[in-house]
């Protein structure tokens, strides 16, 4: 395991590996403090219309790759919130949330473990419009994608592919 964190956010010394319970974690050297490497939340938005899905050209990471609009749970915010809240700034659109379609373990960024929560969404006002760090919205038949740059989002349109079919 490559180690990613040298520093204990308590007190600031030392941080290193040894075998606590069933895993090697972090911990430091001076006050004991465990260091958990827990993966971050984020959230995306399934919106489809016309049998087309919404997606989004991001503009920074994965330039140019197009994703489900999506964006990190922030640490005070329940997930309904930051999903609402990342469409909006996103996409343009305020959204009604109809329930959670599927959650996944993302495993492309090996600095980042990410748990992802995809909720099936309805517009529900606003204008349709690029923002945040997107720099163009647009429906695509689940059929003709163009470059995804997530593999969950992909696994994601598999699973509505099925379904739609």
């Amino acid at each position: 395991m490559k180690q990613r964190f040298y520093y204990c956010p308590k007190c600031g010394k030392e941080l290193k590996y040894r075998q606590i319970g069933d895993r090697q974690r972090l911990q430091c050297q001076a006050c004991g403090y465990v260091f958990y490497e827990n993966p971050i939340v984020g959230v995306a938005g399934i919106c489809i219309q016309d049998n087309k899905i919404l997606l989004g050209r991001r503009t920074n990471g994965y330039a140019g790759q197009w994703c489900i609009p999506c964006g990190y749970v922030e640490w005070d915010e329940d997930v309904q919130t930051a999903l609402r809240r990342e469409f909006k700034e996103e996409t343009g659109l305020e959204v009604q949330i109809e329930r959670v379609y599927t959650a996944k373990s993302n495993f492309h960024n090996p600095e980042s473990h990410t748990v992802g929560i995809w909720f099936l969404v309805t517009p529900a006002g606003g204008q349709l419009q690029a923002g945040d760090d997107l720099d163009m919205v647009q429906f695509f038949t689940l059929d003709h994608l163009p470059d995804l740059a997530f593999p969950t989002d992909l696994e994601v349109i598999e699973m509505l592919r099925e379904n739609c079919s």
